[in-house]
Protein backbone atom coordinates (compact mmCIF):
# COMPACT_ATOMS: atom_id res chain seq x y z
CA UNK A 1 0.00 0.00 0.00
CA UNK A 2 1.15 4.00 -0.82
CA UNK A 3 0.91 5.93 2.02
CA UNK A 4 -2.82 7.01 1.09
CA UNK A 5 -4.49 3.73 0.79
CA UNK A 6 -2.64 3.14 4.67
CA UNK A 7 -4.16 6.02 5.97
CA UNK A 8 -7.29 4.86 4.42
CA UNK A 9 -7.00 1.35 5.48
CA UNK A 10 -6.90 2.53 9.17
CA UNK A 11 -10.06 5.50 9.03
CA UNK A 12 -11.76 2.69 8.19
CA UNK A 13 -10.79 0.47 11.15
CA UNK A 14 -11.19 3.69 13.17
CA UNK A 15 -14.30 4.95 11.77
CA UNK A 16 -16.18 1.69 12.89
CA UNK A 17 -14.80 1.98 16.55
CA UNK A 18 -16.02 5.86 16.43
CA UNK A 19 -19.43 3.85 15.48
CA UNK A 20 -19.50 1.77 18.34
CA UNK A 21 -18.26 4.18 21.09
CA UNK A 22 -20.61 6.96 19.91
CA UNK A 23 -23.38 6.23 17.44
CA UNK A 24 -24.51 8.27 14.56
CA UNK A 25 -28.11 8.93 16.85
CA UNK A 26 -25.57 10.48 20.06
CA UNK A 27 -23.82 12.48 17.36
CA UNK A 28 -27.23 13.70 16.48
CA UNK A 29 -28.26 15.11 19.60
CA UNK A 30 -25.21 16.92 20.61
CA UNK A 31 -25.79 19.03 17.31
CA UNK A 32 -28.76 20.83 19.05
CA UNK A 33 -26.03 22.13 20.96
CA UNK A 34 -23.74 23.54 18.38
CA UNK A 35 -23.72 27.10 18.06
CA UNK A 36 -24.38 28.26 14.42
CA UNK A 37 -21.81 27.92 11.56
CA UNK A 38 -19.84 30.36 10.37
CA UNK A 39 -19.23 31.21 6.94
CA UNK A 40 -16.07 29.24 5.67
CA UNK A 41 -15.92 29.99 2.42
CA UNK A 42 -17.06 33.61 2.73
CA UNK A 43 -14.33 34.13 5.21
CA UNK A 44 -11.47 32.92 2.72
CA UNK A 45 -12.92 34.40 -0.52
CA UNK A 46 -12.29 38.42 -0.87
CA UNK A 47 -12.29 39.52 -4.48
CA UNK A 48 -8.58 41.24 -4.78
CA UNK A 49 -7.27 39.63 -2.27
CA UNK A 50 -5.28 36.52 -1.02
CA UNK A 51 -6.71 34.75 2.32
CA UNK A 52 -4.76 32.64 4.15
CA UNK A 53 -5.99 28.79 5.85
CA UNK A 54 -3.50 28.54 8.63
CA UNK A 55 -3.43 25.06 9.62
CA UNK A 56 -2.58 23.51 13.16
CA UNK A 57 -0.41 20.25 12.19
CA UNK A 58 1.62 18.85 14.73
CA UNK A 59 2.85 15.96 12.49
CA UNK A 60 2.72 14.37 9.16
CA UNK A 61 3.83 11.46 7.14
CA UNK A 62 6.21 13.57 5.59
CA UNK A 63 7.86 15.47 8.12
CA UNK A 64 7.34 13.25 10.76
CA UNK A 65 6.55 15.23 14.36
CA UNK A 66 6.33 18.80 14.17
CA UNK A 67 4.95 20.49 17.15
CA UNK A 68 3.82 17.86 18.99
CA UNK A 69 3.04 19.22 22.47
CA UNK A 70 1.80 22.33 20.63
CA UNK A 71 -1.18 24.23 22.43
CA UNK A 72 -3.47 24.07 19.85
CA UNK A 73 -5.79 27.39 20.99
CA UNK A 74 -2.27 29.64 21.58
CA UNK A 75 -1.07 28.78 18.41
CA UNK A 76 -4.52 29.45 16.59
CA UNK A 77 -4.53 32.55 18.37
CA UNK A 78 -1.37 33.70 16.92
CA UNK A 79 -2.37 33.11 13.57
CA UNK A 80 -5.69 35.02 14.13
CA UNK A 81 -3.85 37.73 15.19
CA UNK A 82 -1.07 37.72 12.27
CA UNK A 83 -4.35 37.84 9.84
CA UNK A 84 -4.87 34.61 9.19
CA UNK A 85 -8.68 34.16 7.94
CA UNK A 86 -9.30 30.87 8.95
CA UNK A 87 -8.30 27.81 10.68
CA UNK A 88 -7.78 24.15 9.52
CA UNK A 89 -7.37 21.81 12.38
CA UNK A 90 -5.92 18.21 11.53
CA UNK A 91 -7.78 15.93 13.61
CA UNK A 92 -6.27 12.59 12.54
CA UNK A 93 -4.96 11.13 15.54
CA UNK A 94 -2.56 8.50 14.42
CA UNK A 95 -0.79 10.01 11.41
CA UNK A 96 -0.67 13.77 12.25
CA UNK A 97 -1.39 13.66 16.50
CA UNK A 98 -4.65 15.89 16.43
CA UNK A 99 -7.79 15.63 17.57
CA UNK A 100 -11.83 16.37 17.42
CA UNK A 101 -10.92 17.66 21.22
CA UNK A 102 -8.11 20.12 19.28
CA UNK A 103 -10.61 21.08 16.96
CA UNK A 104 -13.30 22.13 19.79
CA UNK A 105 -11.17 23.88 21.40
CA UNK A 106 -10.07 26.21 18.74
CA UNK A 107 -13.51 26.72 17.54
CA UNK A 108 -14.60 27.83 21.23
CA UNK A 109 -11.73 29.81 21.75
CA UNK A 110 -11.44 31.62 18.77
CA UNK A 111 -14.42 33.83 16.50
CA UNK A 112 -12.92 32.49 12.68
CA UNK A 113 -14.28 29.99 11.15
CA UNK A 114 -12.84 26.41 11.58
CA UNK A 115 -12.18 23.33 9.01
CA UNK A 116 -11.78 20.18 9.63
CA UNK A 117 -8.91 18.29 7.58
CA UNK A 118 -9.11 14.74 7.66
CA UNK A 119 -9.96 11.93 5.75
CA UNK A 120 -13.03 11.62 6.02
CA UNK A 121 -15.31 8.50 4.27
CA UNK A 122 -18.67 8.76 5.21
CA UNK A 123 -21.64 10.61 6.61
CA UNK A 124 -21.02 9.53 10.17
CA UNK A 125 -17.32 11.78 9.74
CA UNK A 126 -19.29 14.63 7.98
CA UNK A 127 -21.94 14.75 11.23
CA UNK A 128 -18.98 14.28 13.61
CA UNK A 129 -17.60 16.79 12.70
CA UNK A 130 -20.44 18.89 12.92
CA UNK A 131 -21.11 18.34 16.21
CA UNK A 132 -17.54 19.23 17.49
CA UNK A 133 -17.85 22.48 16.13
CA UNK A 134 -16.44 22.58 12.49
CA UNK A 135 -17.89 25.05 10.41
CA UNK A 136 -16.50 23.34 6.99
CA UNK A 137 -14.74 19.89 5.90
CA UNK A 138 -12.18 18.51 3.72
CA UNK A 139 -13.50 16.16 1.38
CA UNK A 140 -10.71 14.45 -0.64
CA UNK A 141 -11.94 13.47 -3.88
CA UNK A 142 -9.02 10.57 -4.81
CA UNK A 143 -10.35 8.77 -1.78
CA UNK A 144 -14.09 8.82 -2.30
CA UNK A 145 -16.14 7.90 -5.09
CA UNK A 146 -18.31 10.41 -6.78
CA UNK A 147 -21.67 9.02 -5.87
CA UNK A 148 -19.98 9.06 -2.07
CA UNK A 149 -18.83 12.76 -2.75
CA UNK A 150 -22.52 14.13 -4.02
CA UNK A 151 -23.71 12.49 -0.99
CA UNK A 152 -21.36 14.10 1.85
CA UNK A 153 -21.56 17.63 -0.36
CA UNK A 154 -25.53 17.70 0.17
CA UNK A 155 -25.02 16.20 4.02
CA UNK A 156 -22.83 19.17 4.50
CA UNK A 157 -25.08 22.06 2.95
CA UNK A 158 -27.67 20.73 5.15
CA UNK A 159 -25.98 20.78 7.94
CA UNK A 160 -24.76 24.60 7.03
CA UNK A 161 -20.90 23.36 6.58
CA UNK A 162 -19.15 24.99 3.78
CA UNK A 163 -16.77 21.96 2.16
CA UNK A 164 -13.20 22.01 0.73
CA UNK A 165 -12.95 19.73 -1.77
CA UNK A 166 -9.63 18.95 -2.31
CA UNK A 167 -8.09 17.55 -5.86
CA UNK A 168 -4.88 16.31 -7.48
CA UNK A 169 -5.58 15.84 -11.16
CA UNK A 170 -8.23 16.43 -13.84
CA UNK A 171 -10.07 14.06 -13.17
CA UNK A 172 -10.49 14.56 -9.48
CA UNK A 173 -11.20 18.25 -10.42
CA UNK A 174 -13.79 16.77 -12.79
CA UNK A 175 -15.52 14.85 -10.56
CA UNK A 176 -15.48 17.54 -7.96
CA UNK A 177 -17.23 20.12 -10.26
CA UNK A 178 -20.13 17.30 -11.33
CA UNK A 179 -20.53 17.21 -7.75
CA UNK A 180 -21.23 21.14 -7.96
CA UNK A 181 -18.85 21.66 -5.22
CA UNK A 182 -18.35 25.70 -4.82
CA UNK A 183 -15.05 25.68 -2.74
CA UNK A 184 -12.00 23.37 -4.48
CA UNK A 185 -8.68 23.06 -3.08
CA UNK A 186 -5.85 22.20 -5.35
CA UNK A 187 -3.17 19.89 -3.30
CA UNK A 188 -0.12 20.23 -4.69
CA UNK A 189 1.06 17.15 -2.38
CA UNK A 190 0.28 13.55 -4.18
CA UNK A 191 -1.50 11.68 -1.20
CA UNK A 192 0.34 8.45 -2.68
CA UNK A 193 3.85 9.67 -2.97
CA UNK A 194 4.28 12.88 -1.02
CA UNK A 195 5.97 14.70 -3.17
CA UNK A 196 5.01 18.11 -3.89
CA UNK A 197 5.25 20.26 -6.65
CA UNK A 198 3.55 23.69 -7.30
CA UNK A 199 3.18 23.33 -11.20
CA UNK A 200 0.16 21.21 -10.07
CA UNK A 201 -1.90 24.61 -9.17
CA UNK A 202 -0.37 26.01 -11.90
CA UNK A 203 -1.89 22.41 -14.40
CA UNK A 204 -5.72 22.94 -12.59
CA UNK A 205 -6.37 25.95 -10.68
CA UNK A 206 -7.13 28.14 -14.50
CA UNK A 207 -9.50 25.22 -15.03
CA UNK A 208 -12.05 26.07 -12.20
CA UNK A 209 -14.46 28.01 -12.83
CA UNK A 210 -14.14 32.03 -11.24
CA UNK A 211 -17.53 31.50 -9.55
CA UNK A 212 -15.84 29.09 -7.61
CA UNK A 213 -13.42 29.59 -4.03
CA UNK A 214 -10.22 28.31 -5.37
CA UNK A 215 -7.38 27.02 -3.02
CA UNK A 216 -4.08 26.00 -3.60
CA UNK A 217 -2.56 24.23 -0.58
CA UNK A 218 0.43 22.05 0.39
CA UNK A 219 4.45 23.08 -0.40
CA UNK A 220 3.89 26.71 -0.21
CA UNK A 221 7.05 28.37 1.87
CA UNK A 222 7.94 31.51 0.77
CA UNK A 223 6.71 34.92 -0.51
CA UNK A 224 7.57 33.52 -4.36
CA UNK A 225 5.79 30.72 -3.84
CA UNK A 226 2.47 32.58 -2.82
CA UNK A 227 2.88 34.74 -5.88
CA UNK A 228 3.48 31.91 -7.65
CA UNK A 229 0.36 30.43 -7.03
CA UNK A 230 -1.67 34.20 -6.44
CA UNK A 231 -0.91 34.41 -10.31
CA UNK A 232 -2.74 30.72 -11.30
CA UNK A 233 -5.84 32.72 -9.62
CA UNK A 234 -5.99 31.48 -6.21
CA UNK A 235 -8.55 32.90 -3.74
CA UNK A 236 -6.54 31.50 -0.50
CA UNK A 237 -3.69 29.42 0.40
CA UNK A 238 -3.80 26.91 2.71
CA UNK A 239 -0.70 26.25 4.78
CA UNK A 240 0.36 23.82 7.64
CA UNK A 241 3.91 22.94 8.33
CA UNK A 242 6.27 25.98 7.15
CA UNK A 243 4.05 27.84 9.96
CA UNK A 244 4.12 24.84 12.73
CA UNK A 245 8.16 24.46 12.33
CA UNK A 246 8.67 28.41 12.51
CA UNK A 247 9.94 29.60 15.08
CA UNK A 248 7.86 32.81 14.86
CA UNK A 249 5.04 31.81 12.90
CA UNK A 250 3.41 35.46 13.20
CA UNK A 251 6.47 36.55 11.42
CA UNK A 252 6.12 33.91 8.97
CA UNK A 253 2.81 35.14 8.12
CA UNK A 254 4.00 38.48 7.28
CA UNK A 255 6.77 37.24 5.24
CA UNK A 256 4.13 34.89 2.89
CA UNK A 257 1.67 37.28 2.91
CA UNK A 258 3.64 40.66 1.77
Amino acid sequence: MNKLEEIVAHKRQELAEAKRVRPLAELERELKLRTAPRGFAAAIRRPGELSLIAEIKKASPSAGPIRPEADVVEVARTYARAGARAISVLTDSRFFSGSLKDLTAVRENLSLPVLRKDFLLEEYHVVEAAAAGADAVLLIAAILDPAVLKRLLTLARDLSLDALVEVHSEPELQQALEAQARVIGVNNRDLGSLQVDLKTTQQLMKKIPGTHVRVSESGIRSRSDVEFVQAQGADAILVGEELMSSQDPAAKIKELMG
